[in-house]
């Protein structure tokens, strides 16, 4: 009997109707509350954890409604995800052919917009009612290869009866996600399912490498489009007086005059033409420009920064923001899964954190200085005027609330940072894992 998650991956490229009896023993006995030989994989148990919670039926029929075609063509038409399926294709459709698997591209609400492959294996995923247009949620379907890297955040590979649905345990899928080099959101996920007899061992890493020539890809066609707005805007700057930044819609810098290069500016969520304020610039004025903005900082008085109101908001298990509301108005920013860890963290300890303590809190090791003032910089770029360093603090008199999800294990779902994992144990996040673990 093997006793490491290790051992079994190994098992499943050598006897897979072995590995699939050892991964179902496990499967029992950790869900009915026992002791199993062999503990479930990280990934897996965190998973398990959430379905759990949110009482999902592991026998229950998880076919879901397909969208309609219709809307499947509008979301594939809007989806940055349509600009990586030639690499997705090239580096991955020869394994689903030769492997007797399929690739399927999912967008961040989980959703099946590409499905290619096997024919065999397509022709068993339609009985299942998993075509084009299905819902591969955790929260549909359960633990699988298209849902559970979406919340993760991170490579997962389910084999046979780690998917938590029963009907699905004649699958091993393998998943990555794909991010937006512009920002860090969340595109979707591609992944490779077939038969478990099937698998490689080295089919994870090759999803994963994929996914990163994907996102590869991405960076390309943005460095192409700030080039585009860099030739608009460039003659514009020119006859202009003062300062004055050309930025594409997410912020990055095409052209300046007048003012230091940066890479990025941290814009708000919504921008539109006229008057509004800056963390960086201050005061300025905005006009649109094809694919951007040109930003030109007034250097008017800025009110007295009194009192702000911060509010974190880490209630979704896949998007965070922080809102800074004061004299200025109303201003909000999308966080990064790493920022939304740090500023969870601030957010805790209000007397504030060194940068070796927080180093700490994030990885584990004091010692990871350098990384931590590299991200706080970042953060100090839309959030400067609010936090203090020596230690990294929210500023004294800011308001700092916290808007925290009803499931302790939604909590930054993401994270893996000791400082969060600790925070969801403290909310009772983990308690069936200690139970399951006895």
């Amino acid at each position: 009997m093997p006793h490491s998650p290790m051992e079994v991956t190994r098992l499943t490229a050598t006897d897979a109707a072995r590995a699939a009896r050892v991964l179902d023993e496990m499967r029992a006995s950790t869900l009915g509350g026992g002791r199993a030989k062999l503990a479930p994989r990280p990934a897996i148990r965190e998973s398990w954890g959430r379905m759990l919670h949110n009482g999902i039926d592991p026998d229950h029929d998880f076919r879901t409604d397909l969208l309609s075609r219709d809307e499947v063509e509008r979301r594939r038409q809007t989806s940055r995800l349509r600009h990586t399926l030639p690499v997705l294709r090239e580096g991955l459709l020869s394994l689903a052919d030769t492997a007797q698997h399929i690739m399927l591209v999912a967008d961040a609400d989980g959703r099946v917009l590409w499905r290619e492959g096997s024919a065999s294996v397509l022709r068993k995923a339609d009985g299942q009612g998993l075509g084009v247009g299905a819902d591969w949620r955790e929260e549909t379907v359960g633990t699988n290869g298209i849902g559970t890297p979406l919340v993760s955040r991170r490579p997962v590979q389910v084999y046979s009866s780690e998917h938590f649905v029963r009907a699905l345990h004649s699958w091993t899928c393998t998943g990555a996600p794909i991010t937006d080099p512009r920002d860090g959101s969340l595109l979707g996920v591609v992944d490779v399912s077939g038969p478990l007899e099937t698998l490689h061992p080295c089919t994870l890493a090759l999803v994963d490498s994929v996914a990163k020539l994907a996102q590869a890809r991405l960076r390309d066609l943005h460095l192409t489009s700030l080039e585009q707005l860099r030739a608009v805007a460039a003659p514009v700057l020119a006859r202009m007086d003062g300062r004055a930044v050309a930025v594409d819609k997410n912020g990055w810098t095409a052209a300046v005059t007048g003012m230091p290069y940066t890479n990025r500016l941290a814009l708000p969520k919504s921008l539109a033409p006229g008057r509004c304020w800056l963390p960086a610039l201050g005061l300025c004025s905005v006009e649109p420009l094809p694919g951007g903005w040109l930003i030109h900082p007034t250097g008017d008085p800025e009110p007295p920064l009194t009192a702000p109101h911060i509010l974190l908001d880490v209630s979704h298990p896949r998007r965070w923001t922080v809102t800074v509301s004061g004299q200025t108005g109303s201003w909000t920013h999308e966080l990064t899964p790493r920022h939304a860890e740090l500023l969870y963290l601030l957010a805790l300890h209000r007397d504030g954190r060194s940068a070796s303590t927080l180093a700490d809190d994030m990885f584990g090791d004091p010692a990871r200085t350098v990384t931590v003032r590299a991200e706080m910089s970042r953060v100090r770029r839309y959030l400067g005027a609010f936090l203090d360093h020596r230690p990294y603090r929210f500023t004294e008199g800011a308001e700092v609330e916290v808007l925290l999800p009803e499931a302790p294990l939604d909590l930054l779902p993401h994270s893996v940072a000791p400082g969060v994992v600790r925070a969801r144990a403290a909310a009772g996040g983990q308690a069936w894992v200690e139970r399951a673990q006895r």
